[in-house]
């Protein structure tokens, strides 16, 4: 009986930290993109402010122009989560929660974690499928992430993201 108390204690305080822990991260997610609408997020600060600008740019006139939004969102870390998968897919639940944040594809990437990962709404596979996603990282981005050029490896998976979107 003592051990069952225990294992629920200590079940149900692993529980509330955990919660507490999400409920941390929510907020900071919350305060950051509440005052950022922007295309390009550099939480790890790989972009110059040049480049920065000029993704950003290109990004937000392709969204006025076809209504896809592609976000960027670069992190050193996906505390407190314990995969880069795990928070790429809660960070798009959060994001897509906001109609002015709400990416059509999301472009998460973590040079300190050396990886990166896309995701994209069901109503654009028919354009853009996840083996058309896997070439694009494999062709235009891993090459220049290897190399440590950041904005390179954005730019051109950006632009090949936007000619698949903009086929009929």
């Amino acid at each position: 009986m003592k051990k069952l108390f225990f294992t629920l204690i200590l079940l149900s305080s692993v529980l509330s930290a955990q919660t507490k822990t999400d409920n941390d991260f929510a907020s900071r997610l919350k305060s950051t993109f509440s005052q950022s609408t922007d295309c390009v997020n550099d939480f790890e600060k790989v972009l110059k402010p040049a480049e920065l600008q000029s993704l950003n740019t290109t990004l937000n006139a392709f969204e006025k122009k076809h209504l896809y939004k592609i976000v960027v969102i670069t992190t050193p870390s996906v505390e407190p989560f314990k995969s880069f998968d795990e928070f790429a897919v809660d960070l798009d639940k959060f994001l897509s929660k906001d109609p002015r944040l709400d990416p059509t594809l999301l472009i998460v990437v973590s040079k300190t974690l050396r990886q990166i990962q896309v995701l994209s709404v069901d109503f654009i596979k028919y354009k853009l499928n996840s083996e058309d996603t896997q070439n694009i990282i494999s062709t235009y981005s891993i090459p220049e992430l290897k190399k440590g050029n950041y904005f390179k490896a954005l730019e051109q998976a950006s632009n090949e993201f936007m000619k698949k979107l903009q086929q009929q």
